[in-house]
């Protein structure tokens, strides 16, 4: 389900998505607006799960959380008591930063922030020893080309007629 979003919507949510720590009165003052209309559209969006938790993005290089694989896993087993404990796993481990299921030929990719390949090694073996898997393969980044938590806002959608 989508909410129907005006301009002065799009340009909160995108201050909002820059960095949330702003004042009202700055994130007002950014988007062309007062304090008070700022105010109840945030309330707004926040009530229609718009805008969700605030929190901190942290730098995983300054926590010595050095390396990210990405892991492709591939899995024999679909019924759902493994797939439950197979979630229950994941969300279990901190160092798993982002999981998706897939369609094609991989079943999971997940996103995994640790301190190095010996780390990494820890996370797999605890994984496997704990629920069965087919195939798992490891792809270490070897550099962060974007990095973002900010969805794009696009302008509303408008009509054009051309003269022809």
């Amino acid at each position: 389900m989508s909410v129907r979003l005006d301009e002065l919507d799009r340009k909160i949510l995108a201050e909002l998505q820059e960095d949330a720590s702003r004042t009202l009165d700055e994130i007002a003052r950014r988007v062309g607006s007062s304090k008070t209309p700022v105010w109840n559209r945030i309330r707004k969006l926040r009530e229609a799960g718009v805008i969700g938790k605030t929190t901190a993005i942290l730098d995983p290089d300054a926590l010595g959380l050095e390396a990210c694989f990405f892991v492709l896993i591939r899995t024999s087993e679909h019924e759902a008591d493994w797939q439950q404990k197979f979630l229950a796993t994941l969300r279990a481990r901190p160092e798993v930063m982002e999981a998706h299921r897939l369609a094609g030929d991989i079943d999971y990719i997940l996103k995994v922030q640790v301190a190095n390949a010996r780390a990494y090694d820890v996370f797999y073996q605890a994984l496997i020893s704990e629920v069965k898997i087919f195939n798992v393969t490891a792809l270490l980044s070897m550099e962060r080309i974007k990095d973002t938590t900010a969805l794009p806002v696009w302008p509303a959608q408008t009509e054009t007629s051309s003269d022809g």
